[in-house]
């Protein structure tokens, strides 16, 4: 009985550790497989074929993309092995007491067979019976003869168990050992990857040196038209918001579109208000614009990648998605506006209450100004530049006028 128990919580004991183990290990194998996706999708979406007169500062910062991603995977792959060594110790030190206990069993078992045997060629049952002096002293021996013969049958099944569990664990061990092995090899491959690609960094950035004058023009021309043509969307959201409130007004019968209004700021009917409120509780479930896609500059104020001393600003998210991509409808809605730029690309404004998304960089839309939208409607497909073969959405959000964060509203993949 004693062993038993001893059995039970050295077993109890080792499946905790295992689940404590098992549970963080699981988080690090998810980020693990979602890292080689994202991996793949840049391959794909960023290195797919090679660019004619591409820019190089696009190339770097594609390159910088990767690397960031590879570096992510490494520092991934090195918490699960450094876990799986833990676990790996932990699980051969119970491995090694269970062998101790289950030599001490079968040493404890061999013991009680050899006594059995030695009481039997000394006395039969049936005169160990007969010589009892009374029959409660004979009944309080054959309840003894019952019980050691059911004490020795347990010992035997648990010797039985001990082995077969003993056997489970090494099998277990010899898996652990096997995915540990597997991921110290897939970290040294990553790690030749990314020694190749800061290969390539290193010539773009010696490249961009030589000309960095003229590439330090360029991107300061594009920082001040990026300026230009926020503060034109900005605009343009203002006056819909301005004309949409006097449609509400006249609706609601408000007078002088009512004091309490503040400016820049929806009217909204108890139908938008709903809506709104519908997509606030949608924060963080959101689906992404794009069916497939990688971010390549994220939200607000960032240094560029290239260039100390220079802030860009990211007003939303740039999404590279594959050639031909459209972009989708990311909630219930109203076509608002649709934009177009001296270029002939479109930017199509869908509200929902007083939020508003923006899909900008569109090549043809499916959809006009006034139109009902539902979750995951095609707006439009998204251009493709002819020399980097970039196909790039600008997804914007805002609350009224104010911009939102999109990554905090889509959903995480």
């Amino acid at each position: 009985m004693k062993s038993i128990k001893i059995y039970l919580t050295i077993l109890i004991f080792f499946l905790s550790v295992f689940s404590v183990f098992g549970q963080t290990r699981k988080q690090l194998e998810l980020q693990r497989k979602k890292l080689n996706k994202e991996i793949k999708q840049v391959n794909r979406l960023l290195f797919n074929e090679k660019k004619k007169g591409k820019n190089a500062l696009e190339a770097l910062k594609d390159i910088n993309k990767k690397i960031e991603v590879r570096s992510k995977l490494i520092s991934t792959i090195n918490a699960e092995a450094s876990i799986l060594s833990k676990e790996i110790s932990v699980n051969e030190a119970k491995l090694k007491k269970l062998n101790e206990k289950l030599t001490e069993l079968k040493r404890d078992y061999a013991d009680m067979i050899f006594k059995s045997y030695k009481s039997k060629s000394k006395q039969s049952r049936t005169m160990f019976l007969l010589s009892s002096q009374n029959f409660y002293q004979a009944y309080k021996r054959l309840e003894y003869m019952k019980q050691y013969t059911s004490f020795r049958k347990n010992q035997g099944e648990e010797i039985v168990e001990s082995t077969d569990f003993i056997k489970k664990m090494n099998d277990s061990l010899f898996l652990q050992k096997n995915l540990k092995d597997t991921l110290i090899l897939s970290q040294e491959q990553q790690k030749k990857q990314i020694e190749a690609d800061k290969s390539s960094q290193e010539k773009l950035i010696t490249s961009i040196k030589k000309k960095e004058g003229k590439y330090k023009r360029e991107l300061q021309n594009k920082i001040k038209e990026e300026k230009r043509v926020v503060a034109k969307i900005d605009k343009i959201i203002r006056d819909e918001i301005a004309r949409a409130n006097r449609i509400a007004a006249e609706k609601l019968k408000l007078k002088d579109n009512s004091k309490s209004v503040k400016k820049n700021e929806f009217i909204l009917t108890p139908e938008a208000k709903a809506l709104a409120v519908n997509f606030e509780l949608n924060k963080g479930k959101l689906p992404w614009p794009v069916t497939e896609g990688i971010v390549v500059r994220k939200f607000g104020k960032q240094p560029h990648p290239s260039f100390p001393g220079i802030t860009i600003n990211g007003t939303g998210l740039h999404i590279v998605t594959k050639q031909g991509g459209v972009a989708k409808s990311i909630f219930n809605g109203k076509v608002l506006n649709v934009l177009v730029n001296s270029e002939g690309r479109r930017n199509v404004l869908v509200q929902h209450g007083n939020y508003i998304s923006s899909y900008n960089n569109l090549e043809k839309i499916y959809v006009k100004k006034g139109d009902d939208l539902k979750t995951g409607e095609k707006i439009g497909q998204i251009f493709t530049d002819k020399v980097s073969k970039k196909t790039k959405l600008v997804f914007v959000l805002f609350k009224n006028t104010t911009r939102l964060n999109p990554s905090s509203w889509i959903l995480r993949i």
